[in-house]
């Protein structure tokens, strides 16, 4: 078995709820995610409960539980009975305010089972000191990450019903690596954390009332509070993620030969692309490209090991091994071949593959491939990539959001001067958020792929492509000379263009994206 939680993803009608699930035997289900990550909830858990199966479920609007929920208890919690279903027989446990949506749960279960909850009293306590409206709506400083992540360590560190003292009793306090993931998964949906916070404070008090329930302090009391229980073996595996309806972007985790890969996906059917992403973060900037060229393929955009929300494997990393593990996650997939579609670090990735494994490639869209000066290759290397830690004060939140930021308006970022200025414009305080997050995401391993780019030949390697493959960039991009550079060559499978944009950068103007989405289809369309 796994040493550590593993995510699924049930598909609903109008979603999905991410699971993470560690163990084997009786099924302990455990809701959370208000005030520690579901993630960091399943391992405690099993750690103390070994021969127990235990599955923390993230509550709509947390995380992967990628449902905005709507401030009504009872949709809320029908969407967690759906993913119960999956569940023949379990020990339900409620830790802390998720609590609050039991009584709704427990009404629409139409079955008994037996609940634990853990931390009740803490929480009916925060009732009366911590208030049920929390603005974490994303703003152009930043600082609404300081307030999130203070939010979640106060939760720790504080008296429940004075939270001007320090606490003395409690769950061990965590270290910056677990408030990290609870914080990141909070983040994921500011609004929707935000909304379930405030539901849960009103309903909460409901919980205290229901009977039949064993209430325990600690995670380390569930135990104790197991004993008598007989909950059969189901055994029962998960059943896969599945596509959502109207090419709606939906996820996935797929264990390759090489380790545990998260994918976006969109189209049901088709000949299958592959998106590849820049280096750094997830690949949730590109959702514009996934769901453009859904229309009659299957596409999937990859994390990068490392990066995002794949398995975070610590290695010097090189192109070639990424275009190893793009070739590992093809062939876990059951695609014989496929079309690639591949951004910056993730078009050298797409040409190494191509190269390398031409069987499994038909087409290539490289965009912005990086020819670099080898004496600003190594500045580069000396400057590009802070050290980004979670700091159990948060420190790292504002370094990570403001190195984002600058990008967008100085290249490279850190020579901050009239010369180096873009075009780009700053980007709305929403979409720097959602690229604050893909690197808070990736964690200590964020740089591996990135600095990858900056590392290979694309001079030596580009004339041995024998697949089909149209270079492009966009006006504004900061690698737009690849396209110049590679028509230099002059390799007889390479056409090249300028694009009318950059489609996944923030607020393209609309009709260029149109115009640069059918440009890609009508090349990918090719036989």
């Amino acid at each position: 078995m796994p040493d550590r939680a593993t995510p699924h993803y049930l598909t609903l009608a109008n979603g999905q709820i991410r699971l993470w699930q560690r163990g084997a035997g009786p099924d302990l289900v455990v809701l959370g995610g208000l005030t520690r990550a579901a993630e960091v909830l399943a391992n405690e858990l099993a750690l103390a409960n070994p021969g127990c199966r235990v599955t923390a479920l993230e509550l709509p609007g947390i995380g992967g539980s990628r449902i905005e929920p709507s401030g009504d208890a009872e949709m809320a919690a029908d969407h967690v009975v759906k993913a119960l279903a999956s569940f023949a027989e379990l020990a339900l446990i409620a830790h802390e305010m998720a609590a609050g949506l039991l009584p709704a749960i427990l009404r629409k279960l139409g079955r008994e089972v037996p609940v634990i909850t853990v931390g009740l009293e803490r929480s009916l306590a925060w009732r009366g000191s911590v208030s049920a409206e929390l603005d974490i709506t994303p703003r152009q400083d930043g600082t609404h990450l300081t307030l999130l992540w203070h939010h979640l360590r106060d939760r720790e560190l504080l008296e429940p019903e004075n939270t001007g003292q320090p606490a003395k009793v409690g769950e061990p306090i965590s270290p910056a690596e677990d408030l990290s993931a609870t914080f990141v998964a909070a983040a994921t949906m500011p609004s929707g954390y935000a909304r379930l916070w405030s539901l849960c404070h009103r309903t909460i008090g409901e919980a205290a009332k229901l009977e039949g329930c064993r209430h325990v302090a600690l995670l380390s009391d569930v135990a104790g509070a197991l004993a008598g229980l007989r909950i059969s073996v189901s055994g029962n595996a998960l059943p896969p993620a599945r596509a959502l309806p109207n090419n709606a972007i939906w996820h996935d985790s797929i264990m390759t030969s090489r380790g545990l890969m998260h994918l976006r996906r969109a189209g049901e059917g088709g000949r299958p692309l592959l998106v590849i992403p820049t280096g750094g973060g997830s690949s949730a900037q590109f959702a514009p490209v996934v769901s453009g060229l859904a229309r009659g393929r299957q596409v999937f955009a990859v994390d990068y090991f490392g990066n995002g929300l794949s398995e975070k494997l610590d290695r010097d990393v090189t192109i070639d091994m990424l275009a190893e593990d793009m070739a590992a996650l093809i062939e876990a997939l059951g695609f014989q071949e496929v079309d690639v579609w591949g951004s910056h670090t993730g078009s050298l990735v797409a040409l190494e593959l191509a190269v390398t494994r031409p069987d499994l490639v038909r087409r290539a869209v490289l965009e912005g491939p990086v020819f670099i000066d080898p004496d600003f290759q190594a500045d580069l290397l000396d400057n590009y990539f802070p050290q980004i830690r979670p700091d159990k004060w948060g420190l790292h939140l504002q370094l990570a959001w403001h190195w984002r930021r600058d990008m967008f308006m100085y290249w490279p970022w850190y020579r901050v001067d009239r010369a180096a200025a873009r075009d780009l414009g700053v980007p709305s305080a929403e979409d720097l958020h959602l690229y604050t997050i893909g690197i808070l995401e990736s964690g200590l391993t964020y740089d591996q792929a990135y600095r990858s780019a900056f590392k290979y030949d694309t001079v030596r390697r580009l004339p041995l492509l024998k697949r089909q493959a149209l270079i492009c960039a966009g006006p504004n991009d900061m690698l737009v000379n690849g396209v110049e550079e590679s028509a230099k060559l002059n390799v007889p499978s390479v056409e090249t263009t300028l694009t009318p944009t950059t489609v996944w950068w923030p607020a393209p103007e609309a009709a260029a994206a149109q115009a640069t989405l059918d440009l890609y289809d009508a090349f990918l369309s090719r036989p």
